[in-house]
């Protein structure tokens, strides 16, 4: 289990080497290897993910814990808040899994910490159009960061995919992977709140992905987390007066009460 902030997921037991995803506190995964006392290959539970993270930033957790956490947690909803035990205090950044949260405290392996900020548990909601609404808005202007996943750093499709674990749905790490979830939705006139737009670059290559909003605006990870206006053509920047990203697909991947957007 991670149980820092945030931990880079490397592509190979090298500090120098590229980082190809993050871990965020309370995620877990499976050892896959070990390289020296260092360096561990895992397997990232959510996603699937693998790659390589310093040993010394994580803890071993029973198979019995690995099963309860995974099934039985809550999503950090602020962007950054401290969470508490008897030895320490952890920054909890938005999207953070909490196990076990009571709407006080959580258990990660022998230490339980203390945490008075905003969570939800994902696979007991009912998505209302409120909290859809705002919850990406938490990340607004957040840098972007190739493969990054967290408020203070963060591509397109990590934003995506932390949005959707926090309305319950699984997406993979890459846009590549993304765009063959959900179902897909025909014309834009047919896009709701919630949705996902996929963009292709010039060789027809996914690249980039965004959460679609209501009044034909669209948020996503673009130099910074921002929103700009989307058409059945892509992303229109007005600032830059010209169309940034070319719509390939829209898919849909959770259900709100909503109207679609004229």
């Amino acid at each position: 289990m991670c149980v820092l902030s945030c931990i880079p997921l490397r592509l190979r037991p090298d500090e120098r080497s590229t980082v190809v995803s993050q871990l965020l506190f309370g995620e877990c995964f499976e050892i896959l290897q070990y390289k020296t006392k260092k360096w561990i290959k895992i397997l990232c539970e959510w996603d699937g993910s693998i790659g390589w993270v310093d040993a010394f930033q994580v803890i071993r957790i029973t198979e019995a814990q690995f099963d309860t956490y995974t099934s039985d947690f809550s999503v950090a909803l602020e962007l950054n808040q401290l969470a508490f035990s008897d030895q320490r205090g952890v920054n909890l950044l938005l999207g953070s899994s909490l196990p076990g949260y009571d709407g006080m405290s959580f258990k990660c392996a022998d230490e339980k910490f203390t945490y008075s900020g905003q969570a939800l548990k994902p696979m007991e909601q009912v998505w209302k159009r409120d909290i859809v609404e705002k919850i990406p808005r938490k990340y607004l202007h957040a840098p972007y960061c190739l493969r990054g996943r967290s408020p203070f750093g963060i591509d397109s499709a990590g934003y995506v995919q932390i949005l959707a674990k926090i309305f319950n749905v699984r997406l993979p790490r890459s846009v590549q992977d993304q765009v063959n979830v959900g179902t897909q939705i025909d014309f834009v006139e047919q896009a709701r709140l919630g949705d996902l737009a996929f963009f292709e670059n010039k060789d027809g290559e996914i690249h980039h992905a965004g959460f679609i909003l209501d009044d034909g605006l669209i948020i996503h990870a673009y130099g910074c987390v921002r929103i700009d206006k989307f058409d059945h053509q892509g992303i229109y920047n007005k600032p830059l007066k010209k169309y940034t990203h070319h719509l390939r697909v829209i898919k849909r991947i959770i259900e709100i009460e909503d109207k679609p957007i004229v």
